[in-house]
């Protein structure tokens, strides 16, 4: 293994050979070492007799890895339960085959990606990769976090061939190709910046793939409407929740979590406001010295000024929030004042009833048909 430092970007490789008549090494699983270091944890599951090489490099751009994997007899790595266990970070993958062609299967799907083609891989999940030849095959690595790739959406592009026709596809492909050629003379300040470029044309290429995915309807709710419902009524009282946060702490862009709720017929920002406003209610509704004031009642709930907090309160239930508080109040008085009076009302007739009776059945038998 040999490893180049200094003003070029990092690089560092592992090759070994074997030759017909010779014992030489195990090349696939020296080969699966080095993906395993470098890419995620695999495990080799096809081995072949006779001549073989195997070469594997490793590139970094930044936060981005290139690890390019060149064999010259087939070769199958596997991410099985085993291999997940050693766990591989939260990180996916783009492959790109220069020669030849891969079989690539990921989340019940199985696609043979040929060359100038490309696929993604999440790493965080099982997936093999099968070279049935020789070939050569670049993969290229970044973290989750830096990415931003919508977890939910990912699931439906994965192991998919992506012909690079038109779109994303069109450009990120002859770039990662031109990266792959110029990636040991490229000085590592660059090597960042195109790190950076491929992050977000990654991202670029996901949000494409999966806009036009199919999102469930109202009979049909996604699982993650419900979830993003109980997360705005855990953090209404932060200014700050918005649809740009929501977004960031279920993994998913902005846009497909404004299509989620789409089949909700309100907007996220509508019904954070709502909530807010339920809650701003139930708590001026309260009679006596517990009911506190309205500065504090809409600073708890998240509102930035008085003046939104009325705005709002008014567009939803029709008064001013201290007319409402008023009005509610003198509603629950009057029905408790009722209340009591009928209460009243029937313990005279009880006492009637029993001292006509001059027993207490009588007046059991009352309190029965009352």
């Amino acid at each position: 293994m040999s490893a180049r430092h200094g003003t070029a970007v990092t690089t560092e490789a592992t090759g070994v050979a074997g030759f017909a008549g010779t014992p030489g090494p195990d090349v696939s699983s020296e080969v699966a070492d080095a993906v395993s270091r470098w890419l995620a944890p695999v495990v080799e599951t096809t081995r072949r007799d006779g001549p073989a090489t195997g070469y594997v490099t490793l590139h970094h751009f930044g936060y981005v890895r290139l690890v390019a994997c060149e064999t010259g007899a087939p070769l199958r790595l596997t991410r099985d339960r085993r291999s997940l266990a050693q766990g591989a970070g939260d990180a996916v993958a783009v492959l790109v085959p220069l020669d030849g062609t891969v079989r690539l299967a990921q989340d019940g799907r199985g696609a043979s990606v040929e060359s100038g083609q490309l696929a993604l891989i999440d790493l965080r999940r099982a997936f093999s990769v099968e070279q049935p030849g020789r070939s050569r095959v670049l993969f290229f690595r970044l973290p989750v976090h830096a990415l931003r790739v919508p977890a939910v959406p990912l699931r439906s592009v994965t192991a998919r061939a992506l012909v690079p026709a038109g779109g994303v596809a069109a450009l990120l492909a002859p770039f990662l190709l031109r990266l792959d050629a110029s990636a040991a003379r490229m000085p590592a300040a660059v090597g960042e910046r195109m790190g950076g470029i491929v992050t977000e044309m990654v991202a670029a290429l996901v949000d494409e793939l999966t806009e036009d995915a199919d999102i469930p309807t109202e009979t049909a709710r996604h699982p993650l409407v419900d979830e993003v419902r109980r997360y705005i009524d855990r953090h209404l009282g932060d200014p700050a929740l918005s649809a740009e946060r929501i977004a960031e702490a279920h993994l998913v862009s902005v846009r497909y979590l404004h299509r989620l709720f789409e089949a909700e017929g309100i907007t996220v920002g509508r019904l954070i406001q709502r909530r807010r406003v339920e809650q701003c209610a139930r708590e001026l509704s309260r009679r006596g010295r517990v009911s506190p004031s309205l500065s504090v009642v809409a600073a708890r709930w998240g509102f930035r000024s008085a003046a939104h907090f009325s705005r709002a309160f008014k567009a939803a239930y029709g008064h001013a929030p201290r007319q409402w508080r008023r009005r509610t109040v003198t509603e629950v008085e009057e029905r408790e004042t009722a209340g009591t009076e009928a209460a009243g009302e029937k313990w005279r007739r009880w006492r009637a009833v029993t001292e006509a009776a001059g027993n207490e059945g009588a007046g059991a038998a009352f309190v029965e048909d009352v």
